[in-house]
């Protein structure tokens, strides 16, 4: 408990709270079933950064798909 009390620094707060959601995420789910999103996720991420029309949003996909699988790993 003492970790969440320490403060964080404005500029590093999204990183932090995207880890926070990852976390949040294993726990809820498993390690086994957030590598598999994660790995669905970089597939659709890959599919729609090819369409082009809609690639900031499969960048943002794939991104978020590596975290996941990262985090399910270790």
């Amino acid at each position: 408990m003492t970790a969440s009390k320490r403060r964080v620094p404005l500029l590093l707060w999204p990183f932090w709270a995207i880890w926070r959601l990852l976390a949040l995420i294993l726990e809820l789910t498993g390690r086994l079933v957030a590598a598999v999103l994660g790995l669905v996720l970089i597939v659709v991420g890959v599919i729609l950064i090819v369409t082009v029309v809609l690639s900031p949003l499969g960048v943002a996909l794939v991104a978020f798909g590596l975290l996941l699988v990262v985090r399910g790993f270790f």
